[in-house]
């Protein structure tokens, strides 16, 4: 007995050094090689980021605001994304029952009618004057694997990632949706000044026809000047029921976003009143890569990865089992509750090492390995696209804000242009050439100069989301 007990000691410890040496390579971040800021960045000293601005900081205006409520509230894709965090969450609670022992109860009844020529029946006979034998049993029996290469804690801490993973998902569709909902609402911003500015064309157009109707009455123009003014109204007048179709498609788009049925949206400011922030800052790379929600997905991914590569090492080496189990036990009804004669108990142990597995454990182990190397890649994708969409977003705020005051300029000076057109044809001074083309070249500049407005908010929209900004 001695030698057996040095034995089993002698096992033990060397189990013990095994897995004190670990099996497990812990994560580490991969060498993104992130620049120190962002191409595009003006203020190369500022951390300060945009994304740390909550999103009712950001979006100040309080019908807006109202609409991106309704679509954290309502949004289907984003129900979803909850659903699956919910989901996440319950295999996580499993995931950390996994180092307990299981248990499990059992009572059973049997009767055998062995025959009267066999062993069983002859014992039946003679001990218990019967042709049946009863069986009445009540157990606890309880299983248990020790964890002496960390398996069980790899899956705890893989669960652990995948529910984070799972959250960070979720966030990133909450921070695409408050975008979306707030491009959607400045895009309708932009064609409601569009459709005025059409309709205002159109009375301008108008009064040319009227005017230009008059001279040719008077024979100082020709018929063809006032067809040419006829067709410069009709192009002025098919821009209403066009811009009119986009209204309806963009209302319907934010009301979906919204979790509602398509319909109006009535309730919104006018495009020249809203405000951009001045000077935003993107902060340094490292603090998107940190926060952007779908980049920490990518990476948590990565995570959860390797704990499955260090798992399926671990199912080729030896595991320890512990079993037990007592109960009740009775060949009679009369004395099962017989305490404690009807005691019974029984315990065990296991040391069990695969052996030959057709090669399945070693190509789940390589298939883990190939799919961490796969997370890795997809990681520094993630992070990659990420750095260049807010390179993108900076650059397009300081070109388009060029545009911008260079339109806002050409509208200027087109309207004094049609202004001055309008008074030399009274005076016979110009054609009506000139007229229709200085309200074309007005009407188009306009038109552009909304586009631009709204291209300005896009930017600093896009700026927002891509650092990470819109998680609460």
């Amino acid at each position: 007995m001695p030698f057996i007990r040095n034995k089993y000691s002698l096992l033990i410890g060397c189990v013990i050094v095994l897995a004190s040496c670990g099996i497990h390579k812990q994560y580490q971040r991969p060498d993104l090689q992130l620049p120190d800021q962002f191409h595009g960045a003006h203020n190369t000293d500022d951390t300060a980021s945009v994304a740390n601005i909550g999103w009712r900081s950001f979006f100040a205006d309080p019908q807006l605001q109202v609409l991106i409520e309704k679509g954290l509230q309502y949004n289907y894709d984003l129900q979803i994304a909850l659903k699956h965090i919910d989901a996440a969450n319950q295999q996580l609670k499993q995931a950390k029952q996994l180092l307990l022992p299981d248990a499990d109860f059992l009572a059973n009844y049997q009767l055998t009618r062995p025959s009267d020529n066999s062993l069983n029946g002859i014992t039946a006979q003679s001990f218990l004057h019967s042709t049946y034998i009863e069986n009445y049993n009540a157990q606890i029996s309880i299983s248990w694997e020790a964890d002496i290469w960390g398996k069980l804690g790899l899956q705890k801490q893989a669960a652990v990632a995948q529910y984070m993973q799972t959250y960070e998902v979720g966030q990133a569709v909450q921070t695409r949706l408050i975008s979306d909902i707030a491009q959607g609402y400045y895009n309708l911003e932009m064609l409601d000044k569009q459709l005025t500015v059409a309709k205002s064309n159109l009375a301008l157009a108008d009064s040319i026809v009227l005017m230009t109707r008059l001279q040719r009455d008077a024979g100082n123009v020709t018929t063809l000047a006032l067809e040419q003014a006829e067709a410069q109204r009709q192009v002025a007048a098919t821009l209403i029921p066009a811009i009119n179709r986009s209204i309806s498609l963009q209302e319907n788009a934010l009301n979906i976003l919204t979790g509602a049925m398509p319909g109006e949206v009535i309730a919104r400011t006018e495009l020249d009143d809203q405000y951009i922030k001045a000077d935003l800052s993107a902060g340094i790379p490292v603090q998107m890569v940190n926060r952007r929600p779908d980049v920490r997905a990518a990476e948590l991914g990565l995570v959860a990865a390797n704990k499955k590569v260090g798992i399926a090492k671990t199912q080729m080496y030896p595991a320890l089992n512990i079993t037990a189990a007592g109960g009740i036990n009775s060949f009679k009804a009369s004395n099962w509750f017989s305490i404690p004669a009807s005691l019974f108990g029984m315990a065990a142990g296991s040391l069990a090492q695969p052996l030959l597995q057709h090669r399945t454990l070693k190509t789940q182990y390589k298939v883990a390995q190939t799919q961490r190397d796969e997370s890795v890649l997809a990681f520094r994708q993630s992070v990659l696209k990420a750095v260049g969409e807010v390179s993108d977003a900076l650059i397009s705020i300081d070109r388009v804000k060029e545009q911008k005051e260079l339109l806002a300029g050409r509208v200027k000076t087109l309207h004094t242009a049609v202004s001055d057109a309008q008074m030399l044809f009274n005076s016979g001074l110009a054609s009506y050439l000139e007229v229709i083309t200085a309200q074309s070249n007005a009407l188009q500049a306009e038109l552009d100069l909304a586009s631009m407005q709204k291209q300005q908010m896009y930017a600093a929209i896009d700026l927002y989301r891509a650092t990470g900004g819109g998680r609460n």
